[in-house]
């Protein structure tokens, strides 16, 4: 069984940051990409950032910039530095790891979700 656990979010104002982290712990042979997505009231869940084992990178447009992802391979965490903080960042964020399992088969995960609220 795998889990990610996340940790870092809460309420800042505009203009702020916040750090968002993601750890995978389990029986895990290997991680492929991970990434960072959001879900508003009301909206559908979005790609925020994304990072390869390789350690490309991409970003939604409107996160280009300001936000910036990275992992530590060796301990199977994703972090997601939020800067210049707006109020249409407010979502509920949500870590995703492609998981390689030790019988080599490949499964997405979710971890539970991290409140982010940016005030006026």
């Amino acid at each position: 069984q795998v889990q990610l656990v996340e940790s870092g979010g809460g309420l800042v104002q505009a203009g702020g940051s916040l750090r968002l982290s993601c750890a995978a712990s389990g029986i895990i042979f290997g991680i492929n990409a991970m990434g960072w997505y959001r879900q508003a009231p009301g909206k559908h869940r979005e790609l925020v950032a994304r990072i390869t084992s390789g350690g490309s990178t991409n970003y939604a447009d409107s996160v280009k910039g300001r936000f910036t992802i990275s992992r530590d391979n060796a301990s199977n965490t994703v972090y997601l530095q939020m800067d210049s903080l707006k109020p249409e960042d407010t979502a509920v964020y949500y870590c995703n790891a492609q998981v390689i399992t030790t019988t080599k088969r490949l499964f997405d995960y979710w971890g539970q979700g991290t409140q982010v609220t940016v005030s006026s």
